[in-house]
C-alpha cells in the first residue's frame, strides 16, 4: 500500500463513520493545531486533518523515538497516525544534468495522550484563559482586508452565499438573517477560499476550468473552500458551521477518494496555500506542497 493508499484508507474511515474530518478538528485557537510536542513544529495540509480528527484533547504527537528519548512509553494496543512529507530525490538525465523531483513519504506518530510517563510538560491540560482579541472582530478584519486587497466586490443582491469567477466578486446574503456570527464568518471564508481560484489568484482547476456539480472537478473544488473555511475557523477561534455532514457530500467525497487516493491529499494542499493567499502569507514548501 503506498502513502496516498493509506491516508486515503485513514480519512475513507472518518466519512463511513459520518464524521467529516476537515470541520475545524481542533480547539482553540493557533496554538492548538497539531503540533509536534517535543519539537513545536506545526503540521500543514493534509496532516492537519489526519492528527486533528483522530479525537484526542492534546494537540501534542510524537514519534516513536521522541517518547523514547523523553523515556516514556507507547500503551500496548495504541494505533500510529501517518504524517505525511515530501522528499527531494536527485536524478541525472540522459545529458547529463541533474533534476530533482518529489515524492511523498511518511512516518508514524502518536498523541502524548496514547502515552505513559511523559515529562508533565507534555501531559498536562492547557489552562483556559479568556482570548485576547475578539473573535468576530477578528474575522472582520481579516476579511476586509483580502478582499480590499484583491478588489473582490461584496454583494448582496440574493440570499445566496456564492464567489462568481467570471465577475469576480462574493454574494453573501444580509447578516442579519444568520443565526449567529459564526455562521456569517465561516460561510463569508468558503466564499473566500473560493475566490482564490481565480486566475488572477492561485489558478485552481476548479474556477478557471469547466466542470459541472458533483463530478469530481467540482467535488475537489468544493473540498479546497470547505477546508481554507475550517482552517481560517480554527486560527480565529470560531466554529466552522458551513456544511453539515450531509449524506450527499460524504458520498461524493467517498467516491472522488476511491477514484484517486491522491484526493485528498491534493485538496488539502490547497486549502493550506489558500488560507496562506487570504492571510497574506507566503506559501512555505515543504509538507503541503
Amino acid at each position: 500500500m503506498n502513502v496516498y493508499e493509506i491516508i486515503t484508507e485513514r480519512i475513507s474511515d472518518k466519512l463511513n463513520q459520518g464524521t467529516i474530518p476537515w470541520h475545524k478538528p481542533w480547539k482553540g485557537g493557533p496554538s492548538d493545531l497539531p503540533h509536534n510536542g517535543a519539537t513545536n513544529h506545526e503540521y500543514r495540509g493534509a496532516n492537519v486533518w489526519m492528527l486533528g480528527c483522530q479525537g484526542y484533547d492534546s494537540p501534542k504527537w510524537l514519534t516513536f523515538k521522541q517518547v523514547n528519548a523523553l523515556k516514556g512509553k507507547i500503551r500496548k494496543g495504541e494505533r500510529s497516525t501517518p504524517v505525511i512529507f515530501w522528499k527531494w530525490n536527485k536524478k541525472t538525465d540522459s545529458e547529463g544534468k541533474e533534476q530533482s523531483f518529489p515524492f511523498l513519504r511518511y512516518y508514524n506518530v502518536w498523541n502524548v495522550e496514547q502515552c505513559d510517563d511523559l515529562p508533565e510538560r507534555l501531559t498536562l491540560p492547557k489552562e483556559e484563559s479568556l482570548p485576547e482579541f475578539e473573535p468576530i472582530a477578528a474575522c472582520e478584519e481579516l476579511t476586509s482586508m483580502y478582499l480590499k486587497r484583491e478588489t473582490i466586490e461584496l454583494q448582496e443582491k440574493s440570499n445566496r452565499a456564492f464567489y462568481m469567477p467570471s465577475g469576480d466578486y462574493i454574494n453573501m446574503p444580509k447578516r442579519d438573517s444568520f443565526k449567529v456570527g459564526e455562521e456569517y464568518y465561516a460561510t463569508m471564508f468558503h466564499e473566500m477560499g473560493h475566490s482564490t481560484g481565480h486566475a488572477n489568484r492561485l489558478k485552481r482547476t476548479g474556477i478557471v476550468g469547466s466542470h459541472y456539480f458533483g463530478d469530481s472537478v467540482y467535488s475537489k473544488e468544493e473540498l479546497c473552500a470547505e477546508m481554507t473555511a475550517a482552517f481560517l475557523c480554527g486560527v480565529h477561534n470560531i466554529d466552522n458551521v458551513t456544511i453539515e455532514n450531509s449524506a450527499a457530500y460524504i458520498q461524493s467525497w467517498l467516491t472522488s477518494l476511491k477514484k484517486n487516493p491522491k484526493w485528498f491529499v491534493q485538496a488539502a494542499a490547497q486549502a493550506q496555500k489558500a488560507a496562506d493567499f487570504i492571510q497574506g502569507k507566503t506559501f512555505e514548501k515543504g509538507e503541503s506542497k
